[in-house]
């Protein structure tokens, strides 16, 4: 269900997951570039990416996707892995930063709703039990190894560049496999396993 619906049937939690999600989203991304950064690679700082400000971060056609079918995406922080210190350890943390983002925030919301109880099904439950949700499946959803997904480069930081080279050959297509597997329910077990790992590091975590 897209946002759009929810926003006649409860306007409150309309924006509080729209709030959300755009900056889960953002962070995503923004870490993909600080991480960049830090490891070598200018790029997104030259091109103003790293910030949190949404003008410079939201792709319009994926936004609008977002609100209507409820599926969406940000502009992706551009990276050149060449200028990046160790190109396999660097393709590794850079794509993985966005997933440990998501993960982080997700902690720290259930951190959150642990430490201040907040009143049940009130403002500022929704807004952090959002929150954790939409950090997990974020992380979950990411972790799959289609690219242009960051499990999949993940995935090519630990094998040969024969299997690299055939898995950047399927990513002009990997949006559409992506949708339609997501259509299909092929990605369902997928996603659930992955999102059942970060459930377990965040509990751990949390004690």
């Amino acid at each position: 269900m897209g946002l759009i619906r929810l926003l006649f049937h409860d306007p409150l939690t309309f924006f509080l997951v729209a709030i959300v999600l755009l900056y889960s989203i953002i962070i995503h991304e923004l870490a993909h570039g600080w991480v960049a950064y830090k490891m070598g690679d200018q790029t997104a700082k030259w091109l103003g990416r790293l910030t949190l400000d949404p003008r410079k971060h939201l792709d319009p056609i994926g936004t609008i996707a977002l609100f209507f079918i409820g599926f969406g995406w940000a502009k992706p922080v551009p990276v050149n892995f060449n200028n990046l210190q160790g190109k396999r350890k660097g393709l590794i943390f850079v794509s993985a930063a966005g997933i440990v983002a998501n993960t982080i925030l997700a902690f720290l919301s259930m951190l959150f709703l642990r430490i201040v109880q907040p009143v049940p099904y009130g403002p500022i439950f929704f807004l952090f039990y959002y929150g954790a949700q939409i950090n997990i499946m974020l992380a979950a959803f990411n972790l799959i190894p289609i690219p242009p997904l960051d499990g999949s480069k993940i995935l090519m930081g630990f094998t040969s560049k024969q299997f690299q080279y055939s898995l950047m050959r399927l990513e002009p297509y990997g949006m559409f496999i992506i949708l339609g597997l997501l259509y299909l329910g092929f990605l369902d077990r997928v996603i659930s396993f992955f999102r059942g790992i970060i459930v377990l590091v965040i509990r751990l975590l949390l004690g």
